[in-house]
């Protein structure tokens, strides 16, 4: 029996889905996901490539895209950043690394 799709996959729909919401189709992968724990939380660090148009609106969301509400079925992402971001070919690249807390 499967529990569903883990929570890297989960955090990769809920970034295309905020992206469908203002108009963008973003190629985004699933790099690397790692177990995570502390003394009160467990959970996993995610790390993402996004691709998607190099114009300004594009770029506006993805500066939004920290602070946006990304809800996944039982799990929190407690943070979220883009750490790098570049432009080639009339596209913008960017890793996103983000974690996530089990609810």
């Amino acid at each position: 029996m499967s529990r569903g799709p883990d929570a890297g996959t989960l955090v990769r729909r809920a970034i295309e889905r905020d992206a469908r919401r203002v108009g963008y189709a973003v190629t985004l992968t699933l790099e690397q996901s790692t177990r995570w724990a502390s003394a009160t939380f467990v959970g996993a660090r995610h790390r993402l490539s996004l691709g998607g148009p190099d114009d300004t609106d594009f770029a506006h969301w993805l500066d939004a895209l920290p602070e946006a509400n990304l809800p996944i079925r039982g799990h929190l992402i407690a943070d979220l950043a883009i750490v790098a971001r570049h432009c080639t070919a009339g596209r913008i690249a960017a890793t996103v690394e983000a974690l996530t807390v089990e609810t």
